[in-house]
């Protein structure tokens, strides 16, 4: 008996395996218009999705336009009434449960309106940030960035606030949310779907006689989370009352991909919130850690006399009170130098201080306003173009400082330039294992470069 031939499978057919078009077609009826100039694509693009040109764009143009109404955030959810009458039950620190309520009854409903926008994303594992991977991969890997500590805080704040705020709430709305569906598992999924892809509108001067502003919260924006980021990005994201659109700032060749900007992010920063993080030397924000326990432990370790390191405790104990320090605070060193250089300068000050001018530091409980000590001096005194003109005693303790948190990642840095540099060695790497090298290695050659500057003159 012969078979039917196969039929030819409709629009609406190839729409439910093609995600992609159905979110297109979708755009088409809320009014989101994309230019012609541009479309999107999982091919040749840095990430999943992105988008490209079709011919050269000229700075100025209009890539897309998203109405304000489409956005979907906790006052345009189905569920916005619910969330208001509940406002006071769920504040948090985050301030993301509301949208994260509104994200898990959306996901899950099959009439939800941003379906088509949702169904892009089936699996948000796939995001990869360091939140997904094992602790013993973070903790290989990642020791030293400063990554596993951040996910490990923040994987303790997401269940507590699971577990004491949204669970109660859902509970108390059975017609809207049920805990079997809307599990700590999709709630940490969501919460690094905002972590990705949300958006923040800029927040306008504030006005000293407003008592009460409304918080700046997280939006998702449909399209605007389709590119990718760069630092040396060619596309902004602007906001009117009507709308938001993406704007090129500067000339985009043909084929070429169209870049937005998450801001000015270190790759710690992109890897941790976003999942990716920029190759090697590209990313021209990234920068370096340095506890500031480590200086203090650096000058200890200098101290000659127990004397001497009863006054380090004094001095140390003194800074904390000004709060110019703290035992989890860091000193941020970015490519051009010290980026906290007037907490980083006090530092030094203070714990190279003569005995002297400690005590009538303390007896005056701090300086008031020293000519000597201006911002613009300070700032260029810890670059690197100024490094070499600080005191012998100030250098040791911040080359001192920089090899102890060298000492702190898993790997030297040779061993991480070799896999670098040497042909083929990065092909043979993991994602997880090239995305976690370009974040320890640009680190890495901020510190070194630190190091080499207040090297000790033999």
């Amino acid at each position: 008996m012969a078979t039917d031939a196969k039929r030819p499978k409709r629009d609406d057919e190839n729409c439910v395996l093609d995600p992609l078009k159905n979110f297109l077609l979708w755009c088409d009826s809320v009014k989101l218009t994309l230019s012609d100039k541009v479309y999107l694509s999982k091919e040749g693009t840095a990430a999943e999705y992105g988008m490209l040109a079709k011919e050269d764009i000229e700075e100025g143009h209009v890539l897309f336009s998203i109405p304000r109404e489409v956005l979907l955030h906790q006052g345009t959810t189905k569920v916005k009434k619910v969330l208001e009458e509940g406002k006071k039950s769920l504040e948090s620190a985050s301030g993301w449960v509301p949208l994260l309520l509104g994200l898990l009854y959306e996901y899950t409903c099959p009439q939800s309106r941003w379906k088509p926008y949702l169904s892009l994303w089936t699996d948000f594992r796939t995001l990869d940030q360091p939140m997904f991977w094992s602790e013993e991969e973070r903790d290989k890997l990642l020791k030293g960035t400063g990554i596993p500590e951040a996910v490990k805080t923040d994987l303790i704040k997401l269940q507590d606030e699971y577990n004491t705020i949204v669970l109660p709430f859902m509970k108390s709305h059975p017609d809207l949310w049920n805990p079997e569906k809307h599990t700590l598992e999709l709630y940490k999924s969501l919460v690094a779907f905002v972590m990705a892809y949300s958006f923040q509108e800029p927040v306008e001067d504030e006005d000293e006689e407003e008592e009460e502003k409304e918080p700046n919260l997280p939006m998702m924006v449909p399209m605007a989370d389709m590119l990718n980021h760069i630092s040396k990005h060619n596309a902004n994201l602007e906001y009117t009352p009507d709308c938001l659109k993406m704007v090129s700032v500067r000339h985009i060749k043909k084929g070429e991909e169209v870049f937005n900007t998450y801001g000015q992010m270190a790759n710690w920063q992109l890897l941790h919130m976003y999942g990716f993080a920029e190759p090697f030397p590209t990313n021209s924000n990234d920068t370096a850690d340095i506890l500031m326990s480590n200086v203090y432990k650096a000058a200890v370790q200098v101290a000659q006399s127990e004397a001497d390191q009863r006054i380090l405790v004094d001095k140390w104990n003194m800074l904390c009170e000004m709060e110019i320090v703290g035992e989890k605070g860091v000193f941020i060193f970015g490519q051009s130098g010290s980026l906290t250089y007037s907490e980083l300068y006090t530092t030094l000050k203070v714990l190279c201080m003569p005995v002297q001018d400690f005590k009538e530091f303390r007896e005056n409980e701090g300086w008031e306003d020293d000519e000597d000590d201006e911002d613009d001096k300070m700032e260029q005194a810890l670059s690197f173009d100024g490094l070499t003109g600080l005191s012998a005693e100030w250098k040791c303790l911040l080359h001192a400082a920089a090899a102890l948190t060298l000492d702190s990642y898993s790997e030297d840095v040779e061993t991480d330039r070799r896999r670098l540099e040497v042909q083929g060695a990065l092909a043979e790497l993991s994602s997880r294992e090239r995305r976690a090298l370009h974040v320890r290695y640009g680190q890495k050659s901020i510190l070194q470069r630190l190091q080499q500057l207040t090297k000790p003159v033999s």
